[in-house]
């Protein structure tokens, strides 16, 4: 039996960077791009690299470039723990699992580094993947959980629950991540939402920016551990614009929340440094009227736009500049 699963990148429209920091965010996952994981039974475990592994480069050029776009490690740890993640959490869970081996690899189409959770799509896929083959159920927001535990714990990368949680569910979801909850039940407040209510929305990507979260976010880390008044001001900001953004979609008034996923960058760039292409990116899309915010650590943005003579003014701003523009196609389930 030959199981093939999936998982896609996500877009964070509202809330982001506070999902790491006990705050609020509203996200969701499109199918422009997906990572998908090919599981097989074998005689012995092999984890079959794939493009991002390569080893094997043309010149000096070829290899810089590599490293810049996917990093000195590529997909194949990603894989590597979170099998091992899944093995403990089933010995842990007295969870009975049949002795087979497999043979698993990867794919994925997902721009890398760029904030749109491609990492965590190859290990949702993965995780599906062995569920499916030991036959083993985890509720969501464990299996949310779960992933997160594969970048954390196991590889180190700063990185919050948001992405996990939305891919998990594979729907827009509002999330609370209410300190107290947190610790009471190991997870938050995650309600799921129509992807029908949200507004027309675009993206937007330059592969130049290509940078990992752990590096993003090492400062604000360090100042929130701290206690520092401006970071936390940021955090409770951004918590009132994502319950203000749901109110808005959930009452037929998606027109209005441009403002407030503008604020949302606006306050991230207050308390956190942004490169120069960066904003220019987000100063662009912004001089053609739509909104634009980063949909995580940077190097793509998300937004709203009016019609279709603004998308063709946000084409004509951002291709000149080396971003490429797109509009998500949002995956709900309940749809």
């Amino acid at each position: 039996m030959i199981i093939k699963t999936h998982s896609y990148p996500r877009a964070a429209l509202i809330g982001n960077p506070s999902d790491g920091y006990f705050g609020k965010t509203i996200a969701f996952v499109f199918s422009n791009f997906k990572a998908e994981v090919t599981l097989f039974e074998s005689p012995e475990l092999e984890i079959i690299p794939a493009q991002y592994d390569s080893n094997v480069f043309l010149s000096m050029k070829a290899l810089t470039d590599d490293v810049k776009l996917y990093g000195y490690y590529g997909g194949i740890r990603l894989l590597k723990a979170a099998v091992k993640r899944f093995y403990e959490y089933c010995q842990s869970n007295d969870l009975k699992i049949k002795e087979k081996n497999f043979t698993i690899r990867y794919k994925s189409d997902i721009p890398f580094r760029l904030g749109l959770a491609g990492s965590s799509a190859i290990i949702t896929a993965c995780m599906k993947a062995l569920m499916q083959f030991f036959d083993v159920k985890i509720p969501v927001p464990i299996l949310a959980n779960l992933v997160l535990s594969v970048e954390l714990d196991e590889l180190k990368i700063s990185a919050g629950l948001q992405d996990r949680v939305v891919q998990a569910f594979e729907c827009p979801v509002y999330m609370d991540f209410n300190k107290t909850l947190m610790k009471k039940q190991g997870y938050g407040k995650y309600e799921k939402l129509s992807g029908k209510i949200l507004p027309p929305l675009y993206i937007a990507y330059d592969t130049d920016l290509s940078e990992g979260s752990e590096t993003v976010h090492n400062n604000l880390r360090e100042r929130f551990n701290f206690g520092d008044e401006q970071v936390l001001k940021a955090i409770k900001e951004w918590s009132l614009l994502t319950d203000k953004v749901k109110t808005m979609l959930l009452s037929g008034e998606q027109d209005k929340i441009g403002p407030l996923l503008n604020r949302n960058f606006d306050l991230r760039r207050e308390v956190m440094n942004i490169s120069r292409k960066n904003l220019l990116m987000v100063n662009t899309a912004r001089s053609t009227g739509a909104s634009a915010k980063f949909t995580g650590s940077g190097g793509a943005i998300i937004g709203t736009y009016d019609d279709e003579k603004m998308y063709k003014d946000l084409e004509k701003g951002l291709n000149p500049i080396g971003v490429k523009l797109f509009k998500p196609n949002i995956v709900c389930n309940d749809d």
